[in-house]
């Protein structure tokens, strides 16, 4: 495996990033996690989202080589669950909101397999795969119906927006609700058994192969990190809102980095 490019930006200029990537000899992964929507931390250090890639990463490193998607689903789920020990899990499975939660896309090298756990995003020699939720189009898309019901009754201005994403806090109810289909009608990383009917594979032939994989915090994937950046650029200075030809289920906030963390690497396989 060669890596061509990775880079990770956090979202916030003050705030350590809560995306990740993992290389080790046998596996490579980026890991996109949920942002918070409730205040409930399981480490009063950091966020749930922070903490759920550093045990993603951990787990990743301790993963046998010859471990199928099912085998790691399965090894994954329990990393997580145990720092759940001492923790109500009859709140944790009502309250999803509250559970450490993550996306993440794994390339096995040993199975030659890519393993979306969630909404994840990878370009296979130049052909986009993705496996988003449900109900994120749709969310995204009331959010944006929101923002412009009050940018027109000049409730708000997009400078106003970018600073209190009102529109966003609008939906939160919608999101938290949407969260009760995890590990049901989706998959994510959050130390609950992972339904492995919605866990996407893409299975890799002989050869060589380019791939790129990515965070969501890239809206328009391309063929190199720089192209990636310039699209992102693009879209945050025209659309800065996310409720145009992009529509996402937050805004790019004024003097941070970006609407969300991003991560992004590329490698060729032989």
């Amino acid at each position: 495996m060669e890596i061509k490019e990775q880079s990770i930006t956090p979202k916030s200029r003050t705030v350590e990033p809560e995306d990740g990537i993992v290389v080790t000899e046998n596996f490579i992964a980026v890991i996109d996690v949920s942002t918070s929507k409730s205040p409930v931390r399981l480490d009063p250090s950091m966020s749930n989202g922070r903490l759920c890639m550093l045990l993603i990463s951990e787990y990743i490193r301790l993963a046998s080589p010859q471990s199928s998607a099912a085998d790691f689903c399965d090894g994954l789920t329990r990393h997580i669950a145990r720092k759940y020990a001492g923790s109500d899990i009859a709140r944790l499975t009502e309250h999803p909101e509250e559970r450490l939660t993550a996306s993440c896309i794994i390339y096995s090298h040993t199975r030659r397999q890519i393993w979306m756990i969630g909404d994840c995003q990878c370009l296979v020699d130049g052909q986009l795969h993705d496996n988003p939720k449900p109900s994120e189009a749709i969310i995204a898309g009331r959010r944006a119906e929101i923002a412009l019901h009050m940018l027109q009754s000049g409730e708000a201005t997009v400078a106003s927006l970018r600073h209190d994403d009102k529109a966003r806090k609008a939906i939160i109810p919608e999101l938290i609700e949407a969260m009760h289909g995890q590990n049901i009608t989706y998959a994510v990383a959050d130390g609950f058994p992972i339904p492995m009917d919605k866990v996407r594979i893409v299975s890799l032939n002989p050869g060589r192969h380019d791939i790129i994989m990515a965070s969501d915090g890239y809206p328009f994937l391309e063929t190199t990190l720089a192209a990636s950046e310039k699209r992102l650029a693009s879209q945050l200075s025209t659309d800065p809102l996310n409720i145009s030809h992009f529509k996402a289920t937050k805004a790019y906030i004024d003097g941070n980095n970006s609407f969300d963390d991003r991560a992004y690497v590329s490698f060729r396989i032989e």
